[in-house]
């Protein structure tokens, strides 16, 4: 394969994963719009849609397995072909992590409401956010921008906290409210495991443009001139 055609299919990886990362980000709002909505239709068709974002995974993983099977790829091609797999991976479980809320929305539906959303749709603001800044990061090979979706990372955090002391106050005030409070926490549990998949994208971003190592927000400054 010449160098022109490798770099046309490494273009076409990245689109793919463009592709794929739009897909996730609009289950999650459709999601939490079906959650705020009480959409049981909205619910429904995002648990029916997970065959596609799987089978676009499945593909996106055999087009990297080909490049590094049939190519001897420079250490710059090898890191981004090596991060694509994983931020296919990570974008597939953004798509569980919307089927998840979407099955909550479902549970919820029939039953009261317990209260008025407040926290739970700002996670899911800022989640998607997230999402969108590490893959508009992955296209830039922007390391600043990904450094910054690390950040938000916490805020995410404290909300869940958050949530998780404000419903815990109504099951303990009344059993009743129980199954409903649960799920409301399970979905903001799911909220905070999206923000971490967007999170382990922004890492991969850095290690494509540095190749530095910042799992575990090791470090999280500038890069040293």
């Amino acid at each position: 394969m010449e160098r022109h055609h490798f770099e046309a299919e490494l273009q076409n990886l990245r689109n793919q994963l463009l592709t794929m990362g739009g897909m996730v980000e609009e289950r999650v709002h459709r999601a939490v719009h079906a959650l705020i909505h009480r959409s049981e239709e909205d619910a429904k068709r995002i648990i029916a849609s997970d065959k596609e974002i799987n089978d676009l995974q499945m593909d996106v993983d055999n087009r990297c397995l080909k490049l590094l099977a049939t190519q001897t790829p420079l250490a710059v091609d090898l890191r981004l072909i090596t991060s694509a797999m994983k931020i296919n991976a990570d974008l597939e479980r953004i798509g569980d992590q919307a089927v998840n809320v979407a099955e909550s929305v479902l549970v919820l539906i029939p039953q009261p409401p317990l209260k008025p959303l407040i926290d739970i749709p700002r996670m899911a603001g800022i989640a998607e956010k997230m999402i969108r800044d590490a893959l508009d990061a992955f296209v830039k090979k922007d390391a600043e921008l990904a450094r910054d979706v690390l950040r938000r990372d916490d805020e995410v955090d404290e909300l869940k906290d958050q949530v998780f002391r404000e419903l815990l106050t109504y099951m303990m005030a009344d059993p009743g409210t129980i199954q409903r409070a649960l799920s409301l926490i399970l979905i903001s549990r799911n909220l905070e495991r999206i923000a971490d998949h967007a999170t382990n994208i922004a890492e991969d971003v850095i290690f494509i443009a540095e190749a530095k190592d910042v799992r575990h927000h090791a470090e999280l400054q500038e890069p040293k001139p």
